[in-house]
């Protein structure tokens, strides 16, 4: 019942960049029609032979590598996607055996864009309980396999990649780095993110969810800062989903995290629904962004309606 703490985190993306420009040349769009509505350069792109569960296991090896741990140390496997194609084995459950990681609770958490999210508070739920000692949590998408790539209103967006956090469970005396995870939905509205049909095409109601973000979710926001004992100015660095720019610049300002380190990875890798968050933060940590210790708010959103974030100490 000591709590969590994230030991280590990663990412990965694929090789392929599709740039506004590429874009152009396939769909009626430009880079500045783009950049002006979503903020978004660039994104990186798998290939056909580059399945949702090879992006996870790339991102899980860098973080256990990160950690000092060997994948028998894991005893849990979290996997956030909603880009998965087969049902069976699911996602989790492919990549502990890319790992090798023996006999470990296999789940996939289906909550699109704010799977990460609702993924590390199972996690580090699962911990508090004692039913695990050490997690592997990832957030991992494929976009490009939903996407139609002929409508511009949506292919604009997407992009491809996985990030990953490895959990462990605090000693007895040890501060808990996760704290507690504010979570909901707004079912009646799910409607506005969709990835559904046959074959499966990510559609959304773009205004829609502008309104319900930059309006509905600063409050539940910093709640979920008062849940955990700190006041948004407190925050070093605070990580969104990255759907689109100009949802996360306002919505960051009326949080009020004056003095944190805001995170726009969707300028060079698109909307990668529940891969966003950690590959966010991966990245703010590889380049010296944050620091050991830092107290950071991931905050997930989008399919569903759903949100959920926690304040967490930055490995």
């Amino acid at each position: 019942m000591n709590g969590s703490r994230i030991a280590a985190i990663g990412h990965y993306q694929p090789a392929k960049v599709l740039t506004n420009g590429d874009l152009a040349g396939m769909v009626d769009t430009g880079d500045e029609w783009i950049r002006t509505r979503v903020g978004i350069r660039t994104r990186h792109i798998a290939g056909p032979d580059e399945p949702v569960d090879e992006l996870a296991a790339h991102a899980g090896a860098k973080a256990l590598a990160a950690a000092g741990l060997s994948p028998g140390d894991i005893d849990l496997v979290l996997v956030a996607t909603s880009t998965a194609i087969d049902r069976s084995p699911n996602t989790a459950a492919r990549v502990a055996a890319r790992l090798g990681i023996p006999r470990p609770a296999a789940m996939d958490v289906n909550v699109v864009c704010a799977g990460f999210t609702h993924a590390l508070a199972t996690a580090d739920h699962t911990l508090r309980a004692g039913a695990a000692t050490r997690a592997l949590v990832i957030g991992a998408d494929k976009m490009s396999d939903v996407t139609d790539w002929s409508d511009r209103t949506t292919c604009v967006l997407v992009g491809d990649g996985a990030g990953a956090a490895v959990l462990t469970a605090c000693r007895p005396g040890e501060e808990p780095g996760v704290g507690p995870v504010l979570w909901g939905s707004v079912p009646e509205m799910g409607h506005a993110v969709r990835i559904e049909g046959t074959p499966p095409r990510f559609a959304q109601e773009g205004q829609s969810v502008y309104r319900w973000a930059t309006t509905q979710l600063p409050a539940i926001a910093r709640r979920a800062c008062e849940k955990a004992g700190v006041a948004p100015e407190e925050l070093a660095g605070v990580v969104l989903h990255q759907a689109n720019l100009r949802i996360i610049e306002p919505l960051a300002e009326k949080i009020g995290a004056v003095n944190a380190v805001i995170a726009r990875d969707v300028t060079e890798s698109g909307n990668t629904s529940a891969a966003s968050i950690p590959l966010a933060f991966s990245k703010l940590v590889e380049r010296g962004a944050l620091s050991t210790g830092d107290q950071v708010l991931l905050f997930g959103f989008g399919g569903n309606l759903s949100y959920a974030g926690q304040v967490v100490r930055c490995p």
